[in-house]
């Protein structure tokens, strides 16, 4: 608090009695400095709050980036897991074995067949 605005500041020095402002003016002053003082702390307090308020919302974000990060993770794992498994199934498996270009394209049919290969989906 770089300024002197508290109620509490012993520095002011009041007016000699020959220049001395009126006693409205003296109640303006008063009452300019309180509603400063209070308008000070509400932004203070309202400082506060939006500091609090951004920590919790970094926590959050932490736990969430956390958990995102575990999730990637354990889906790496799983797609590593699933390449190993099509991998060993391939040279066992008679559907994916290459096809001679007539096979694809029949002579007596003009529209393109395509051959549908049933792949059970991996389940959680």
């Amino acid at each position: 608090m770089a300024q002197g605005s508290d109620s509490n500041d012993t520095s002011y020095k009041s007016p000699s009695p020959g220049s001395r402002p009126s006693s409205s003016d003296d109640v303006k002053k008063v009452m300019r400095r309180e509603k400063n003082r209070i308008a000070a702390q509400k932004s203070r307090m309202r400082q506060t709050q939006k500091a609090d308020s951004l920590h919790l919302e970094s926590e959050n974000l932490e736990k969430e980036n956390a958990a995102l990060r575990k999730e990637v993770k354990q889906l790496t794992e799983e797609a590593k897991y699933l390449s190993s498994v099509l991998s060993s199934h391939e040279p066992l498996c008679t559907g994916l074995a290459p096809q001679t270009p007539d096979l694809l394209y029949p002579p007596h049919h003009s529209s393109y067949h395509h051959q549908h290969i049933a792949v059970p989906h991996y389940q959680h």
